[in-house]
């Protein structure tokens, strides 16, 4: 980065140096959150060490996703200009690089199954990507990277054979749940109770804790016909299904 020769950025060239606008620095400026050392004799802005410094902690904190509100509150008036604060802001960026990196990794794969797709005889139909693409948005909103990685784990823990009968499992259940809906079972009757049992001992085959359970039962509320879509019950049932099943899990 070039610098004038007394030290000192005007807000130019430190815009175009750091990869932000101008109007972004006058901004940062206006709200307090970065305010150049100097001005020139005729009011121009000029920036220090310190201010480039200060402007990299609020790059790598958006980085993170923090607003500039939370970044404000976070820098304080001094902006905690030393080494160990910058090595925890470096280590947190690090690890926001490394789950950036994951992801990347993971839609490399997705490229990699779509692309043994294309080598089959029959070409993949539109509705078959589509279908695929939806699937991805609704899988990545609602799992972490930390939960989608420990899905992976479970599947390779299970295997090739036990999920296929765990698949198996889980439509007699579908099956054998509508024909409740549909007799008007009540969800206290033992019977029931039974079912649910076997639908959870099924589904926490494939979580390792609550909290991929919650994201998934998230998911299908907020993405039913997405899901249900490749499924051979219609989305109506499936949703009275899963209301059933709700309500049968509170007794």
């Amino acid at each position: 980065m070039g610098s004038t020769r007394s030290g000192l950025w005007s807000v130019g060239e430190l815009a175009r140096a750091c990869g932000v606008s101008v109007r972004t620095l006058h901004h940062y400026d206006d709200i307090g959150l970065l305010s150049a050392s100097g001005r020139t004799p005729s009011g121009h802005r000029r920036y220090g060490e310190a201010d480039v410094r200060r402007l990299y902690r609020i790059r790598a904190l958006q980085m993170l996703g923090i607003p500039l509100a939370g970044i404000g509150e976070a820098l304080g008036g001094s902006g905690d200009d030393d080494l160990a604060s910058m090595r925890s802001l470096l280590d947190r960026q690090l690890r926001h690089v490394q789950q950036h990196a994951q992801q990347i990794q993971a839609l490399q794969d997705r490229l990699d199954d779509l692309l043994e797709r294309l080598d089959a005889p029959v070409m993949p139909t539109p509705e078959q990507f589509m279908s695929t693409l939806e699937m991805i948005t609704v899988f990545e909103k609602h799992f972490t990277t930390e939960q989608r990685q420990q899905l992976a784990h479970k599947r390779e823990e299970l295997g090739v054979e036990r999920i296929e009968e765990a698949k198996r499992q889980w439509e007699a259940l579908v099956n054998e749940g509508l024909l409740l809906v549909g007799a008007g079972t009540p969800v206290s009757d033992p019977a029931v109770q039974e079912w649910v049992r076997s639908w959870e001992e099924t589904g926490s085959m494939f979580h390792s804790g609550e909290d991929t359970k919650v994201a998934a039962r998230a998911a299908w509320q907020e993405n039913q016909p997405t899901i249900s879509s490749d499924l051979p019950w219609s989305s109506e049932d499936l949703a009275g299904l899963m209301a059933y099943l709700q309500k049968a899990r509170a007794q």
